[in-house]
């Protein structure tokens, strides 16, 4: 979180109509760390607009500027609250990316409205993902990827654990950089070395290769990964295994049996006579 909250502050110092919005994701809740529900500094807590508040705290005791101390104090607190209310499961690891994805495109959805006629906020998503894949979430993902590919807005993927192949897929498709990152360590510096550049800076720098993209889709009845599937002509929905009704949208298929062949009767080998006539 030190991290993040390093390139939250660096993006907003960077212009002056730069915006920033945190959501965590979590396995029982999407919820936004900043701006925060219990933030009441005017027109900071609308916008995000670091440049745009009237300070009301009594300082910074670490020697940075104000604001961006209070926001990290908020978040610090936020987070604090999401842990303390949240009910422990044991087997439960899976969080809500695709709510918080498409909460995140309607907050930009909404600042966009906000703004003046004419003027358009070059939006992008970061998602910085500890968590495993959930296939279940698949086609509520694949849903909001598309949103974001229309609305022409970035999504980048920085994976700590384990490769995530529906942030390989979000990222190829929108035209954002996915990476996983060789050493948590180093975090900070990934950060602002290959994420924090605009789009038309990256094309200056030095930046990894892009990875292999595993395109392969969930089943919908085991949501398992697949090569090879049935597809429903209907709604479009995978299955890996054969069934003669789309258990999505419950529609009947005509299976074209093969022809039934009938057997020809046998002519049966009887004497024939033969009659001479005079």
């Amino acid at each position: 979180m030190d991290a993040v909250m390093v390139m939250g502050n660096s993006h907003l110092v960077m212009r002056r109509s730069n915006r920033l919005a945190i959501i965590a994701s979590h396995s029982q809740e999407s919820r936004f760390l900043y701006p925060g529900k219990h933030w009441k500094l005017g027109s900071f807590a609308e916008s995000g607009d670091v440049n745009s508040a009237e300070s009301t705290s009594s300082g910074s005791k670490d020697g940075k500027y104000e604001l961006l101390a209070i926001g990290n104090d908020i978040i610090t607190e936020e987070i604090k609250d999401l842990m303390a209310k949240t009910e422990v499961r044991a087997q439960l690891t899976e969080t809500l990316l695709a709510g918080s994805l498409a909460k995140a495109l309607c907050y930009i959805y909404k600042v966009n409205k906000e703004l003046e006629a004419g003027r358009e906020l070059k939006s992008r998503i970061l998602v910085i993902k500890a968590a495993e894949d959930s296939a279940a979430q698949y086609m509520n993902f694949m849903n909001v990827i598309f949103a974001a590919q229309k609305q022409n807005i970035l999504i980048d993927a920085c994976v700590l654990d384990s490769e995530s192949g529906l942030l390989q897929q979000a990222s190829d498709i929108t035209g954002g950089l996915y990476l996983k990152i060789p050493q948590i360590q180093s975090l900070s510096q990934y950060l602002l070395w290959v994420f924090l550049p605009d789009p038309e800076q990256r094309s200056k720098l030095v930046l990894p290769p892009p990875v292999h993209v595993d395109y392969r889709a969930a089943c919908f009845c085991h949501r398992n990964l697949i090569e090879i599937g049935y597809v429903c002509s209907v709604c479009l929905s995978i299955f890996c295994n054969f069934s003669p009704i789309c258990t999505t949208c419950e529609t009947a298929f005509r299976i074209a049996l093969p022809p039934i062949l009938k057997t020809k009767k046998k002519k049966s080998k009887l004497p024939t006579l033969n009659y001479l006539t005079s």
